[in-house]
């Protein structure tokens, strides 16, 4: 494990032990959309802040706007940072986008340094529809609990790696039948990370470099350094099937125009 994952795991680990012990029945029965998926599609990323890139937004109607126009664009899912330290986020973040867009049927992901299943109740309880889990920062054992806990509350989750060894771990997974069933349906993503956790960098090139290795029959997700049309048409023909953009639709001035671009040169492939 990278030191800046060792780190995120440490102050996530504290606040999991702070977190609430129990949820009420309602908090854990509020609905979670599933990802209705095309041909290509795009998870569309909320976040105030990036370790690399710097302050990106500002306040409750700042998100709440840009999620409106993220629906508006056709994406298929919204992930928010929820991670307070590095990326200054926040549960109030993914609730927020939760409410504004009640009754799209958008599904809405919380992205964290997650670590212990009772941060995915507390997903869930904010009306999350999907959590993102590192497979790196998690042990065989860890990982099935997790993975367990979210889909026993209809969860879907964005399994990312950030190295040729955590893919292969993946791919194991996906030979045990409850886990590929779950791939199968959509409920368990794929994805790689092209950052460099050790400077922080993004390498696009990555993503070609380990198209060979993905497993098929899943779907497979291009996470990080997707900017415009051409990339997410690249993207596919390395054989990535969603791509999560997060920081080119925070800087955007049009949002839903940058995803339907994307969207389409993705398709057309």
């Amino acid at each position: 494990m990278s030191n800046f994952l060792r780190q995120m795991a440490e102050t996530s680990s504290a606040r999991a032990e702070a977190a609430q012990a129990s949820f009420t029945d309602d908090e854990l029965d509020r609905p979670a959309y599933p990802l209705r998926l095309g041909a290509f599609d795009l998870i569309a990323e909320i976040k105030n802040r990036s370790p690399a890139e710097g302050e990106l937004a500002v306040g409750a109607g700042s998100r709440i706007e840009r999620a409106k126009r993220y629906v508006q664009g056709g994406a298929a899912a919204i992930s928010v940072l929820t991670e307070p330290e590095r990326f200054d986020g926040d549960l109030t973040h993914l609730e927020e986008v939760v409410n504004a867009v009640a009754g799209e049927n958008v599904p809405v992901m919380r992205k964290d340094f997650l670590v212990d299943p009772i941060q995915i109740l507390e997903a869930k309880s904010c009306g999350a529809s999907g959590v993102l889990l590192i497979a790196a920062m998690l042990d065989d054992r860890l990982l099935a609990s997790m993975l367990d806990c979210a889909f026993e509350h209809g969860l879907f989750v964005l399994l990312e790696s950030f190295g040729e060894l955590e893919l292969e771990r993946t791919v194991h997974l996906l030979q045990r039948i409850k886990y590929r069933e779950k791939a199968q349906q959509n409920k368990l993503l794929v994805g790689v990370n092209t950052r460099d956790l050790r400077t922080l960098v993004v390498q696009p090139s990555r993503l070609r470099q380990f198209g060979p290795l993905l497993p098929a029959g899943v779907t497979c997700v291009a996470e990080s350094g997707l900017h415009t049309a051409d990339d997410a048409a690249n993207v596919v023909g390395w054989g990535y099937r969603m791509a999560l953009v997060g920081t080119a639709l925070m800087r955007a001035d049009d949002p839903a125009g940058l995803i339907s671009d994307m969207l389409q040169a993705g398709r057309a492939v």
